[in-house]
């Protein structure tokens, strides 16, 4: 009977794209770049990149620092909203604001997210089958990174909200078996110098 072993998530949002967001900037490839160069010696077996340009070209860029690791289209790895809270289920003093923002979004990503979330979980979490421990790294976006966070630390559904991830930072989840899922890593964007690190955030949050 095979065993148990414990899975390794590598998490990152795309690099930084541009205003249409159909490809990376000068910025954004270069962030790919530099967070492939610190994967290099990480014992990855894939690469999972949802369908967007800005992700596949992300995932693509890491792949090329890296020694014959895989890439694997995932529509689980995409730009979507995981999960669509209920007024009650949100603080009172910021529900109106977050269901405005929510509903910003085109009807079907609101609709079909669920469901590819409640996949994600299934595919990228827990221990995984066998002896050996797995390292996958997932390219994807912010909402994803949040929901997935979220869900290892065992938060209410609606908290992927206000969970951001700057462009080509890492992320570290561990699913040991019979143990609690562990954020070993967060929104680290040691990897990058200070010109590359800023434009990852929120003008407002540069320093």
């Amino acid at each position: 009977m095979p065993g148990t072993a414990t899975r390794y998530l590598y998490l990152t949002r795309h690099g930084e794209a541009s205003p249409d967001e159909s490809e990376l900037t000068e910025n954004g490839r270069r962030q790919a770049v530099l967070l492939g160069e610190r994967l290099r010696d990480s014992p990855l077996t894939a690469i999972h990149h949802g369908p967007l340009p800005r992700a596949a070209q992300t995932a693509r860029l890491i792949r090329e620092q890296l020694d014959g690791v895989p890439l694997q289209l995932s529509d689980q790895a995409g730009d979507y909203i995981p999960y669509v809270p209920q007024r009650h289920e949100l603080p009172p003093e910021s529900a109106d604001a977050m269901l405005a923002r929510l509903a910003e979004f085109p009807a079907a990503e609101r609709e079909q997210g669920p469901e590819l979330a409640r996949e994600a979980l299934v595919r990228f979490t827990g221990p995984v089958a066998g002896d050996q421990p797995r390292h996958e790294l997932v390219v994807t976006h912010n909402f994803l990174t949040g929901w997935l966070v979220r869900a290892a630390l065992d938060a209410p559904r609606w908290r992927w909200m206000g969970l951001y991830h700057a462009n080509a930072a890492l992320t570290v989840i561990r699913y040991a078996p019979g143990r609690p899922a562990a954020v070993l890593l967060y929104n680290d964007t040691g990897h990058l110098p200070a010109e590359l690190r800023s434009a990852c955030f929120p003008s407002d949050l540069r320093v």
